[in-house]
Parts: structure tokens; sequence; C-alpha cells
């Protein structure tokens, strides 16, 4: 039996991990994608590419993790039950309760990760993220405007700077554009400051002209300045989020805070590895086959089951949040009936299609 085991365990592992791999390149390509649109509006410096991306990736280890766990398991047990394994299997009085030994031993390392990513490591690759964009924002040389490059702005406009010092804190020849309200402001400097006010990125222009007008170009109602300085404020990235969001707060801190916000961050935390650990009991029957079946169907009828599970827990959090949904209930109306659909499952696996084939 302890060949047995390792044999199943291996041809299961060497599934999940074929699976984890597969979707682990179509997140990173859709991540990849994202950021760069992030990048070019001006929301995220261009040199936090690698940084940022291998955070994100951290981040939505919790998604990921399940479906490849999932998806792993049918493959597997489907390979076996069409190769006639685990008919052999069960003729010599081997059925599912004796299967959950090597059905547990690759899924409790997996779903201990899962539970890491999602109480620790999500929420810390999200903070350090965060701080990263943050603190590169002091500086227009690490945020991405470099000398003889027009550069996007958050919330639209463009820069431009000739020349810049060592520290990235005085530019020469400056050009900015920004629209506001169907009017455009248009500023040239021969030479800036960029310096922080309580927070706010400031840039202090100097020796100048300002035109002001219509950005569509209808009318005259233009107005030309000259100045010897010109302060204004750079915009802020649309999606900084306050330091006190649920969503930046370690698990033990979400322990003790009773706002519904911090209550739903903490149940959308614990929320996966028992989700996860509910798909691996349902993907043993699932799997189960004859020969000649396809295989795809069943994996096909899991996929549907993972977006159901993952939509049903977003929709959940977003109802815990906004109070439609009482404190207490959590997200145990949705975990206790899919862990408990899978434990039946499991138990019932082979007598419930044993039952349908006597009734035939």
């Amino acid at each position: 039996m302890p060949k047995l085991d390792r044999y199943l365990s291996s041809e299961i592992a060497r599934s999940v991990f074929a699976a984890l791999v597969v979707l682990g390149m179509v997140s990173f390509t859709g991540l990849f994608a994202d950021l760069l649109g992030e990048m070019a509006s001006g929301k995220v410096p261009p040199p936090l590419l690698l940084s940022q991306l291998g955070l994100r990736l951290v981040r939505y280890l919790p998604l990921i993790l399940p479906l490849a766990l999932l998806l792993g398991y049918l493959l597997a047990l489907g390979r076996l039950y069409r190769d006639s394994e685990m008919h052999v299997l069960a003729a010599v009085g081997v059925g599912p309760r004796r299967l959950l030994r090597p059905v547990m031993l690759v899924a409790l390392p997996v779903l201990a990760l899962i539970a890491l990513s999602s109480l620790w490591l999500g929420p810390w690759a999200d903070r350090v993220a965060q701080a990263m964009v943050a603190e590169a924002n002091k500086n227009l040389l690490v945020a991405g405007l470099e000398p003889g490059r027009f550069t996007p702005m958050a919330n639209g406009g463009v820069a431009y700077a000739g020349t810049m010092s060592a520290d990235g804190k005085r530019l020469g020849r400056v050009f900015v554009y920004r629209e506001r309200e169907q009017r455009m402001d248009v500023a040239t400097a021969r030479s800036g400051e960029l310096y922080r006010d309580q927070g706010a990125r400031m840039l202090a222009l100097e020796e100048g002209f300002r035109v002001e007008g219509p950005s569509a170009g209808n009318g005259l109602d233009y107005r030309l300045m000259r100045y010897a300085r010109n302060e204004m404020q750079l915009p802020a990235a649309d999606d900084e989020r306050p330091g006190n969001d649920p969503a930046f707060k370690p698990t033990l801190q979400l322990l003790g805070d009773p706002s519904r916000a911090a209550v739903a961050q903490l149940h959308w935390r614990i929320a996966p590895p028992l989700l996860a650990l509910a798909f691996v009991l349902l993907a043993v029957p699932l799997s189960r086959s004859s020969p000649r079946q396809a295989r795809y169907g069943s994996v096909l009828l899991a996929f549907l089951a993972y977006l159901v599970g993952i939509f049903l827990m977003i929709l959940g959090t977003q109802w815990l949040a906004e109070g439609k949904l009482p404190v207490a209930a959590g997200l145990w109306w949705l975990l206790l009936p899919m862990l408990g659909l899978g434990v039946w499952l499991y138990l019932r696996d082979g007598r419930i299609a044993k039952a349908w084939w006597q009734s035939k």
C-alpha cells in the first residue's frame, strides 16, 4: 500500500504542477497587460515593472492555486479511470476512503500554501506594492519622467523635461500639458523643481509662460501669462487607497476590528483554503468515468463549479461590506454547503453510480 500511495500521489502531483504552470502563464500574461496599461496612464512607474508583477502574482495565488488543484486532480484521476487502473484498484478493495491518504498527501501542502498566501503573503504583497509606488512617486526620475521624452501623468496630461539633475528634483526646459473641463492648460518653463508639500507632489516652474484656452479650438478665449514662479500640484494616481484600508491590514489586526469592511476582508482571506478543500473532495467523484467516456466533460463541469464558487465569494464579500448580509453569516453560507457537498459526494463515490445502474 505505501507503493500505491506513492504512485497515486506522484501522478496527482505531476498533474497539479502542470495545471499550475499553465494557469500561472495565463495569469502572468493578463497581469503583465494590465500593468502595462497602468504604466501607460502614469499610475505605475516603469522601473517597478518586475517587482510589481511579482507582488501581484503573489496576491493572486489564493485564486490560482484552487483551480490548479481542481484541474490537476481531475486530469490525473481521469487518466487512471480511462486506463482502467482505478477499476483494478476497486476490484482489489481499494475504495474512495482508502484513496483519501494519497489524495491528501498532495492536497495538504498546497492547502497550507493557499492559506499562507491568503492570510499573510497576499496582504503583505499588497502593502509592499503600494508602498513602493508611493515612494517612487516622490521622485520624478523614478516615476518615469526621463529627459527628452513625453511622459503621461496620472489623471491625464503630459509632461516633458529636456534635462534633469541626478537626483531627479531639478528639471530644465519643462513642458506640461493638462486638460480640465474642456479647457487646456499649457505651461513652459526654463527650469523646474519637484518637492512634496503635506504628502502632495508639487512642481514649481521658474521663468516661463502659461497658456489657457478651450481644448476644442472653438472661440478666442485664450489667456497668456508670463511668470517668474508657478507652482502646480501633480495629480495623484487614481487607484491610491487610504492607509486604513482593511486590504492593507495584517490578518491579526482584522480580528479585532468590528467594522463591516474588516469583517468582509477577513472572510475573503479565510474562504480560499476552505473552497480549495471542497474542490479537492469534489474532484474525486467528478473524475469517475468509463474507459470510453470523454474526459473533458467533467473538466468543464468542474471549471463551472469553480467560477460559481469564486463569483459567490466575491459577491458575498461585497454584500458583507455594504451591509446586505449580517455579519454573523459571513461567507459561511457558501463555505459550509460546499464542504458538506464535497464530503457527501466523496463518501458516496461509486455508490451513486451503482444505485443508478441497478435502477436501470
